[in-house]
C-alpha cells in the first residue's frame, strides 16, 4: 500500500501486478477457487481497519479485489468502489426504486437480488448502531426448489422480464432492451439474475406488464429467497470483507439504525468485479445494462 501511494496512484487506478502479496497470493487463489467452482462466497476477518487511514484501506482492499477480478463502473458516477452508507436520500413511502434512488444509499431493507456484475465485494469499515445484517442465498437452491415444487413457473423465468434499470443504463430512465431471464442455463452453467422490483416496475413502463403466471413466479421466487432454509445470514465487524459470485448467490440486507455522528455512521466500500475467467453465459442474459456482454454502468455527465 505504501508504494501505491508513493507512486501517486488513486485507489482504484493500479492493478493486480502493482501490488504484491506474496504471503497470501495463494490464499487468495483458493478464495478465488471458491468463489468460481466452489459454493460462490468467501467471508474474510480480521482487518484491522483501526490502523489504516481511509485512502490507505482501499488501496489494501482494491489490491485484494484485484486478485480477484478486474473492477468495474457501477454508477452513472463512473465509481469502481462505492459507498454503502445512508446518504439520506429522501423519497416517499417505503420503495426507492419507484424514484430512481438506489437502495444501498438508504437504511431500509434490502430483499435479496443479485448486482450485474460476476462478484460483489463489501468491506465493513464501521458498522451500524444496530441491524444491517447480511444474508446470503444460492439462487441454485431456489432453482432446484422451483423445480421440486412449481415448475410450471420455470418457463416465463427462463424467458425472462424487461428490467427497469433504476439509473444504470445508458440514460437516467432506461429498461433493458431486451428481456433477461432469472434463470439461464448456458454451456453446462446455470446462472441467475433477480431483483423483483426492477422487473415489477420494467412491467408497468413496458407494453407487455405482467402476466398472472409471471407474477406468481416472481412472487414465488421472493418468497422462497426470504426463508430461512435457503438464507445463510452474516454480521459485519468492522475490518469484515464479503465476496459473492452474483451469477449464483442472491444477497440481502436488513434495515438499519444509525448513529447520529457523521464520523460513525455505517459504512461498507463495495466493489463490483468481472472475473478474468468469466463463467459461461447466454448473450442476452450476459447484457444486464445495455453496455454489452458483462458491461459495466455508463459513466454520464
Amino acid at each position: 500500500a505504501r508504494q501505491v501511494l508513493a507512486s501517486g496512484q488513486g485507489p482504484t487506478s493500479f492493478r493486480k501486478s502493482d501490488f504484491t502479496l506474496p504471503t497470501v497470493a495463494s490464499l487468495l487463489d483458493d478464495l478465488l477457487r471458491t468463489l468460481h467452482k466452489g459454493r460462490g462466497f468467501v467471508f474474510l476477518r480480521g482487518l484491522d481497519v483501526t490502523r489504516y487511514d481511509i485512502d490507505t484501506l482501499k488501496i489494501i482492499y482494491w489490491g485484494i479485489c484485484s486478485y480477484l477480478g478486474e473492477g468495474i463502473s457501477q454508477n452513472a458516477q463512473g465509481e469502481a468502489m462505492s459507498a454503502v452508507t445512508d446518504y439520506g436520500d429522501s423519497f416517499e413511502g417505503n420503495d426507492p426504486y419507484r424514484h430512481n434512488i438506489r437502495a444501498h444509499r438508504t437504511t431500509t431493507e434490502i430483499h435479496p437480488h443479485t448486482d450485474s456484475c460476476d462478484y460483489v465485494a463489501l468491506l465493513c469499515v464501521r458498522p451500524a448502531k444496530s441491524g444491517g445484517e447480511s444474508a446470503v442465498v444460492s439462487s441454485l437452491a431456489i432453482y432446484n426448489e422451483l423445480m421440486a415444487t412449481h415448475p410450471e413457473y420455470l418457463q416465463p423465468l427462463r424467458r425472462g422480464f424487461f428490467l427497469d434499470l433504476v439509473g444504470k443504463g445508458t440514460s437516467g430512465k432506461q429498461l433493458s432492451f431486451h428481456r433477461i431471464p432469472v434463470f439461464s442455463y448456458f454451456s453446462g452453467k446455470m446462472s441467475a439474475r433477480f431483483n423483483k422490483r426492477q422487473i415489477e416496475l420494467g412491467a408497468e413502463k413496458s407494453i407487455e406488464g405482467l402476466d398472472t403466471l409471471s407474477q406468481k413466479a416472481i412472487d414465488y421466487v421472493a418468497e422462497l429467497s426470504l426463508r430461512d432454509e435457503f438464507q445463510l445470514p452474516m454480521t459485519f465487524q468492522a475490518g469484515d470483507i464479503q465476496i459473492l459470485n452474483s451469477r449464483v448467490t442472491f444477497h440481502a440486507r436488513k434495515a438499519f439504525d444509525d448513529h447520529a455522528q457523521p464520523e460513525r455512521k455505517r459504512l461498507l466500500l463495495r466493489v463490483w468485479l468481472n472475473a478474468l475467467d468469466p463463467r459461461p453465459m447466454a448473450p442476452e442474459f450476459a447484457n444486464q445494462l445495455n453496455t454489452g456482454e458483462r458491461g459495466a454502468v455508463t459513466l454520464r455527465q
